[in-house]
């Protein structure tokens, strides 16, 4: 079921993407699943701000996610694995232009890890088993992917990647795929903090609010029960 890009009137606000039909459940999304921790991760530093991109279906649920880790102070909706050119929802939607809806994440590294982030993305913010596809939404544009901003993160992604498929935690193996040198651009507006804007909209109830109650339940230390939204801290990082 390739999506073509569609729009729906929420109030006053056009919103096209992530409605495919509720149909096929996203196993992360719906039940969640307690993976390891990474046995490598980064070495503490005195930076208190780095950047991560993760793609993993519809950005909306992916960015609500992170909205409510301790330690991130922005998650902005996006695309990345294409070009500036073509960064835009009414093209991405096509599934042609390479990009995959992703979210950047701004983060404390003193406060929480790439690791721990890591960990939650695997978890509870999408489903890595799953082929160019996250529950009904289906195209390259919904991959699972991680973008690394630098070499330390690659590395750190691509062993933990290699510690699950051993572990056999999941009982397919990892789709995920790791692009580094792919730069990250900006979704339109009327995407970013959708989850915390519709929280009663079908899509988000069904597919991402589980998400929210999966990271509260299985990392109560890392959960913030108020999102840090974009609106507040702008898409600047």
């Amino acid at each position: 079921m390739k999506r073509t890009a569609r729009r729906l009137a929420i109030s006053t606000i056009f919103a096209g993407g992530c409605m495919a039909l509720l149909g096929a459940s996203n196993v992360a999304a719906q039940e969640g699943l307690t993976v390891p921790a990474p046995a490598v991760d980064e070495a503490a530093g005195d930076t208190h701000k780095e950047t991560a991109v993760f793609a993993g279906g519809c950005f909306w649920g992916v960015q609500g996610v992170f909205q409510h880790v301790e330690g991130v102070s922005n998650a902005v909706s996006g695309y990345a694995g294409g070009t500036e050119s073509t960064a835009h929802y009414e093209m991405v939607g096509n599934g042609d232009t390479g990009h995959a809806e992703s979210v950047r994440i701004t983060f404390d590294p003193q406060k929480i890890t790439y690791g721990k982030l890591l960990q939650i993305y695997f978890s509870v913010a999408h489903d890595p088993t799953q082929l160019n596809q996250q529950g009904p939404d289906v195209g390259t544009q919904y991959r699972s992917t991680v973008f690394p901003t630098n070499g330390e993160q690659a590395r750190i992604v691509e062993a933990y990647i290699d510690q699950l498929n051993k572990a056999h935690v999941y009982d397919a193996p990892i789709m995920t795929t790791v692009e580094p040198g792919k730069a990250f651009y900006p979704a339109e507006t009327y995407h970013q903090d959708f989850l915390t804007n519709n929280p009663t909209y079908p899509y988000i109830v069904y597919n991402d609010m589980p998400k929210i109650e999966n990271l509260k339940r299985l990392f109560s230390r890392n959960f913030r029960p108020t999102p840090v939204l974009v609106a507040k801290a702008g898409t600047g990082g």
